[in-house]
């Protein structure tokens, strides 16, 4: 066996420094008992194996101990070498004799995933901040997809969350977890601890890309702290996202009228969730963010990462019986601050220190305007969207999915977010 390759079902698979967190818990749940999708990972060894024969070592290491104007060129060069100089023959051979073992055993697509030594820590799950790449159907396509992922951990966007969070690249490595493609009716996320101390369970048609970016409003499902279901909010999900073979890439098509407002998960089904996530809770010691999606053989796990809670706390009584929008709750506390209406990320100079941003789209692409704001609502995303999980990380109180706040909420208002109980409210202009 390569010292590049291990498959998931190895215990081998279960070190984090080998595979990184992500690879290691999707192992360790799946020795647990629980449904994974399988396949394998390509280890950080290779990453560091491929750097050490591209001659890029010393360069690394000038890319982050140089000032930003020196080292910008040092940074490209380990980038661009990662993306298009080829792979050693000791990386390659086994790699491509693991995907063809993968396709022929399975019959699927497959998702080429990131899974760095630092992701889906305490404190820095990167969500959304590396890459994934689903529907990969070409030997070509997937060597394309593990070189991305290698590079990924030098992109300006994961340089600065690295940065905010006192972590270098040439500190960590870039493990590439390989699985076949979940044909997925539906998918989603789920959290095993609310602030309130239940669950929470979110749900789309198909893929579940469209959760992570924030692009629709989900199913909201919560439970219990025993997984029994206590209400559901059908979500507004006028869109899909399926894998083909020979498509180019993940296609979205609109939901049919009749599905939009209509719950993805039966009953059986996400308490079946809830079950899972406590067994994940129980695993990992802690509460877990979860990844989740479900084919026609049923509910497959995708991913559990560490979840920070915090208590309910008390909104400002100035906010009582305020006009309000409820939406999905973020799981952080209570801010407060001039509302800022933003439209478009061109708009994004306007905010200022302390503002609640209001917005349409609830993307990772946000997460660089996060340290300015007190707390953000959003049209668009749900509980489990990346933008949700890094304002987790920084305690920033969250409300998305509010249908209408952009054109209801007065532009300079002062605005009142609760990110537990998932309220917004906001002062009448006099």
């Amino acid at each position: 066996m390569s010292p590049f390759i291990v498959q998931l079902n190895d215990p081998e698979c279960s070190d984090p420094s080998l595979v990184g967190p992500k690879t290691a818990n999707q192992s360790a749940l799946a020795q647990m008992g629980l449904p994974t999708p399988g396949g394998f990972c390509l280890t950080s060894h290779a990453y560091r194996h491929q750097l050490d024969q591209l001659g890029l070592t010393e360069t690394a290491k000038l890319a982050v101990e140089l000032d930003f104007m020196d080292a910008r060129k040092h940074v490209s060069q380990v980038r661009i070498a990662l993306f298009s100089k080829p792979m050693v023959m000791e990386i390659i051979d086994p790699l491509l004799t693991a995907y063809r073992e993968l396709v022929e055993s399975e019959g699927n697509l497959v998702a080429v995933r990131s899974s760095s030594l630092m992701e889906d820590t305490e404190g820095s799950s990167f969500a959304g901040q590396f890459q994934t790449f689903l529907g990969i159907d070409s030997e070509q396509d997937f060597l394309t997809a593990v070189r991305a992922c290698w590079g990924a951990l030098w992109s300006s966007r994961a340089m600065r969350y690295m940065d905010d969070k006192n972590i270098s690249p040439v500190d960590t490595a870039m493990a590439v977890l390989v699985q076949p493609l979940v044909n997925a009716i539906a998918s989603g996320g789920g959290l095993s601890r609310t602030a309130g101390g239940g669950m929470s369970v979110s749900a789309t048609w198909g893929l579940g890309e469209s959760i992570a970016q924030g692009e629709i409003v989900p199913d909201r499902y919560d439970l219990s702290s025993t997984g029994e279901l206590l209400e559901t909010a059908a979500g507004h999900k006028e869109h899909s996202i399926h894998c083909h073979h020979h498509g180019a890439a993940p296609t979205t098509a609109p939901v049919n009228d009749s599905k939009v407002g209509a719950p993805c998960l039966s009953v059986e089904q996400v308490q079946e969730l809830g079950q899972f996530m406590r067994k994940a809770e129980e695993l990992m010691k802690h509460p877990v963010e979860v990844e989740w999606a479900m084919d026609e053989q049923g509910i497959k796990m995708l991913q559990a990462r560490p979840l920070h809670t915090e208590p309910e706390v008390v909104p400002d009584e100035v906010f009582s019986g305020k006009p309000g929008l409820r939406g999905h709750p973020g799981g952080m506390g209570w801010a407060s601050g001039r509302a800022c209406v933003i439209n478009c990320e061109c708009e994004i100079g306007r905010i200022a220190p302390g503002d609640i941003l209001v917005t349409k789209v609830a993307g990772p692409a946000l997460a660089q305007v996060l340290p300015q704001v007190s707390g953000v609502v959003a049209e668009l995303g749900g509980s489990t969207s990346h933008l949700a999980s890094l304002g987790r990380e920084r305690g920033i109180p969250m409300v998305l999915g509010v249908m209408g706040a952009t054109s209801t909420i007065p532009e300079g208002a002062m605005v009142g977010v609760d990110g537990v109980a998932g309220v917004v409210r906001w002062l009448k202009e006099k």
